[in-house]
């Protein structure tokens, strides 16, 4: 048996191979290597047919037509085959007879290689031959060329049975080699499947490569072999360069140009290569015939990286270089396709105007088709001699894309502070790029202003993105004049129709109907705005994502599983580019603090981070107030406030922070600070005054006026903000659902209890995803009512709306730091026991009694582990006091140490 072992076997048009192949007696197979006639084919089903077919002398072997280019098994093929027909006792012949012989004997194979190196004499003798119905007779040729004689012996050899086609190796069949040849050097453990797909993606599955390979790496020291991790050997390299070169300079040429990165074209291989143009498609025809017959590229024309590495290896970077940039001007006079010619030139000192204009071209189409590195690309642009002024516009674009706003904000400003020298597009981009990135820092009035003078300027097309900046800093009428637009001519359009376009438009229609027209059609429409720009790259160049604003509607209309939808979808495709992502994560954790899952709102905000822009500070900021408000943690709340009030501070109010400017006012009462807010609340009522207090996103500020109100224990305050709410019931279900329990809380304070009416109004809330809302106005109610039966009643209702949260999701804990009535705690599990007695437990505390317990440790007040587990002060004064009693505790501290050794161990 015999073996490939290098890129071309047997002899070549240009003389012999450079490496000889190996005999049988190289071989030295161990007990773990593939045994038989078979091994030297592993890996090739159709090899290792014909190898069983010879050894069982099997009639159908009679005539054999092999085809496969250089180093696809061919003389490896024929080896085996002559030792199979040996053990079988036929007669084996390598040589082509002579004019004397007009037929084969029976009891004879004939196996011919390198038949398409043969004369037409010789070949119109081997077709005679053919003819014949005794012996065997096995003829290997490449596929290219195709002398005189070849197709009538091929027609011949074909009559009986189709053409055999050695090709490459898939994995499966690479695996198989390297078992083989790994198991001769007892690095059989190394042939693992990882090793495999490495060795079949650099030779393209190459028989004659993969065993070369193999071997070069198993010959190296250390651990090269095992990893494949490492560069292929410089000396195996050095070989294949030398097998590539015996093919001629023209083939090293094409070679080289396919290593770079040309397209197998003839516009571009005919002028890169230099072939006359009169005849250079024939002439690259028959160049590429060449490279694939021996094994230098696949049978689809496409590179082998192993070869490419070959070929760049050995040729110098000035000459890579002069190919790259013949190859980018080729390119660029055609309207080809520049990204992989232009990130070829990358760090290469290529530069002049012709260059950068290549690197401009392949940036915009990296921004078109979403491909990373236009950055890059564009920063070589202007380092290649490109004005950077010209260029601006577009880095500001990309810049945001990739979420640097610095950068954007940078080159945006270049082009604005050079309107008049730049091309009115610019102008637009850089524009759009500086609203976008004001309304992201929380500048919305700004953003609004750079629309205003862009609007001056006839921006066009841009138009409808000032719509979301104007509503949501109350300039509705300018936003109706914005939406009115021009009138455009009979059947032409004021603008194409683009994906992105209608986007716009269903964005800027659905912001102005959350405020003017109806929140089911603004949802609708700001929906199906996310869902037009999924495949679109522009997205970051609108003030906000369509998601996100759709997300703040649904919120506003209590469809929180629609927000839910929308904003994992856009988390999912990454809708508006990574820049955008925190925005929509830290609005799902928004969404989740809402159903009362605190740990996926925690887990949210965490995955956020602390560096933010300004807008998502700030809604980062109420997320992380929020959550320690409702799990009672004092310790939190204070570092959280911290926090909030320097995004108070940097954020203006806008529309779309309502709702968390709220939840700041509810904190700042209770930590007596609310002078930090009060400021803003007159800016948001103001707002909502310009706009004509739209009930959809005027109910929720309200709301949470009323529960500051009822914090600071003032009726009239909460009085008033209760009507407002009922003045907005009819925004949505939402408004209505808090229409419904505003008066209830308002007669909490005068400790009037409705006991129907409550359960009602909670239910109300949980139905519009106000979980922990409607569970903390139930439970309060239950605090203050004297009808032992009402009591149980709410306590129960409380309960168990808290354990029946939305499916799937988790459930909430904890309770609020307020110690005087107001929104307050999530409640705990739900328990069916009475409020002031505790069922008699295993061990020394009930389980009530260990809730308690559990609480004390952490410091809070009988006043709020009462509100944390629905009962009274006097309802945990009572437990603390059995519990002294029964662990027969002297002092406080005693206690306290008796009730961590119980808590902590899980005794009881």
């Amino acid at each position: 048996m015999s073996r490939p072992s290098g890129v071309v076997h047997g002899r070549t048009p240009h003389g012999p191979a450079q490496v000889p192949p190996r005999t049988a007696s190289d071989a030295r197979p161990q007990s773990s290597a593939p045994a038989g006639p078979e091994a030297a084919v592993a890996g090739s089903p159709l090899a290792q047919r014909l190898v069983r077919e010879a050894v069982a002398g099997s009639a159908a072997l009679r005539r054999v037509d092999v085809v496969g280019s250089g180093g696809t098994g061919k003389t490896v093929l024929l080896d085996v085959l002559a030792a199979a027909f040996q053990v079988a006792g036929t007669t084996v012949r390598r040589e082509v007879p002579g004019p004397d012989l007009d037929a084969l004997p029976a009891g004879t194979a004939l196996l011919v290689d390198d038949a398409h190196l043969l004369d037409p004499d010789t070949l119109a003798r081997l077709t005679r031959l053919a003819t014949g119905r005794e012996g065997h007779m096995v003829v290997a040729h490449r596929p290219w060329p195709r002398p005189v004689g070849s197709a009538a012996l091929g027609v011949a050899l074909a009559a009986a049975r189709p053409p055999v086609v050695l090709a490459e190796l898939d994995e499966r069949g690479v695996a198989a080699r390297a078992v083989r040849l790994l198991a001769e050097r007892g690095l059989e453990r190394v042939a693992t499947d990882e090793l495999a797909r490495r060795v079949h993606h650099r030779t393209a599955g190459m028989p004659a490569l993969v065993d070369r390979l193999l071997e070069a790496l198993a010959d190296q020291p250390g651990d090269r072999a095992r990893g494949l991790s490492a560069d292929p050997p410089a000396g195996l390299l050095v070989q294949l360069g030398y097998a590539v070169q015996g093919e001629g300079q023209d083939v090293a040429d094409l070679l080289l140009a396919v290593a770079l990165g040309a397209p197998l074209e003839t516009e571009v291989l005919v002028p890169l290569l230099g072939l006359p143009e009169e005849e250079g498609g024939a002439r690259l025809d028959a160049l590429l015939e060449r490279a694939r017959a021996a094994g230098l590229l696949t049978m689809e024309g496409r590179a082998i990286p192993l070869v490419s590495t070959a070929v760049l290896t050995r040729t110098p970077p000035a000459a890579q270089l002069e190919v790259r940039r013949a190859l980018a001007e080729i390119e660029l006079n055609r309207g080809g396709s520049l990204l992989a010619v232009a990130r070829g030139l990358l760090g290469t000192g290529a530069a002049g105007a012709r260059v950068a204009e290549v690197y401009s071209a392949a940036a915009e189409e990296a921004v078109r088709t979403g491909a990373p590195g236009a950055g890059e690309l564009l920063e070589a642009a202007v380092a290649a001699g490109a004005p950077a002024v010209d260029l601006a516009g577009r880095r500001a674009e990309v810049a945001v894309l990739q979420g640097d706003l610095d950068l954007a904000l940078t080159q945006a400003d270049l082009v604005l502070s050079a309107a008049d020298d730049v091309a009115p597009a610019d102008v637009v981009r850089a524009g759009t790029v500086a609203a976008a990135v004001l309304a992201r820092r929380g500048m919305l009035a700004r953003s609004a202003e750079v629309y205003r003078w862009l609007g001056s300027a006839s921006m066009g097309s841009a138009a409808v993105s000032a719509v979301p900046a104007l509503i949501g800093t109350g300039a509705l009428e300018e936003a109706r004049e914005v939406l009115r637009g021009p009138v455009p001519a009979p059947g032409r359009p004021t603008r194409p129709p683009t994906l992105l376009a209608g986007a716009e438009e269903l964005m800027a229609q659905g912001v102005y109907d959350s405020v003017a027209g109806s929140p089911t059609a603004a949802l609708s429409q700001l929906t199906r705005a996310a869902s037009l720009l999924e495949s679109s790259h522009r997205a970051p160049l609108l003030p906000d994502t369509p998601a996100a604003l759709a997300a703040l509607v649904a919120v506003h209309c209590g469809e929180l599983d629609v927000a839910q939808s929308v904003l994992d979808r856009a988390v999912r495709v990454e809708l508006g580019g990574r820049s955008a992502v925190l925005r929509h994560r830290l609005l799902l954790g928004w969404i989740a603090l809402m159903r009362g899952a605190t740990p996926a709102a925690r887990a949210a905000l965490t995955a956020c981070g602390t560096d933010l822009e300004p807008r998502d500070e700030f809604l980062a900021a109420a997320l992380e107030v929020a959550l320690a408000r409702r799990t009672g943690d004092l310790a939190s709340l204070m570092p959280a406030w911290s926090r909030a009030r320097e995004a108070i501070v940097r954020h203006p109010v806008d529309l779309f922070v309502l709702q968390q400017l709220g939840e700041l006012s509810i904190a700042a009462t209770r930590l007596r600070e609310a002078s930090w807010v009060r400021p803003h609340l007159d800016e948001a009522a103001a707002l909502l005054d310009r706009l004509g207090n739209p009930a959809l996103w005027a109910a929720s500020l309200h709301w949470s006026a009323l529960q500051a109100a009822i914090l600071a224990e003032d009726a009239e305050a909460a009085a008033q903000h209760a009507a407002a709410v009922q003045a907005a019931a009819g925004g949505s279900r939402y408004a209505a659902a808090m229409a419904a329990a505003a008066p209830h809380w308002v007669r909490l304070l005068a400790s009037e209890v409705d006991a129907e009416g409550v359960e009602a109004a909670a239910r109300g809330l949980h139905a519009v995803g106000l979980t922990w809302d409607g569970g903390k106005l139930a439970g309060q109610a239950a605090i203050r009512t004297r009808d032992r039966k009402a009591m149980s009643d709410l306590l129960g209702c409380a309960r168990a709306l808290q354990s029946s949260g939305p499916p799937t999701r988790p459930a909430p804990t904890g309770g609020d730091v307020a110690d005087q009535a107001g929104p307050g705690p999530v409640p705990g599990p739900a328990r069916s026991e009475p409020v002031d007695a505790a069922p008699e437990g295993e061990g020394p505390l009930s389980d009530r009694e260990r809730e308690v317990a559990a609480l004390v440790l952490e410091g809070m007040t009988y006043k709020q582990i009462g509100e944390q587990l629905f009962i009274s002060a006097k309802t945990v004064e009572h437990h603390v006091a059995r519990m002294r009693q029964r662990l027969g505790s002297g002092s406080r501290g005693e206690l306290f140490a008796h009730l961590r050794q119980i808590v902590g161990s899980g005794e009881g």
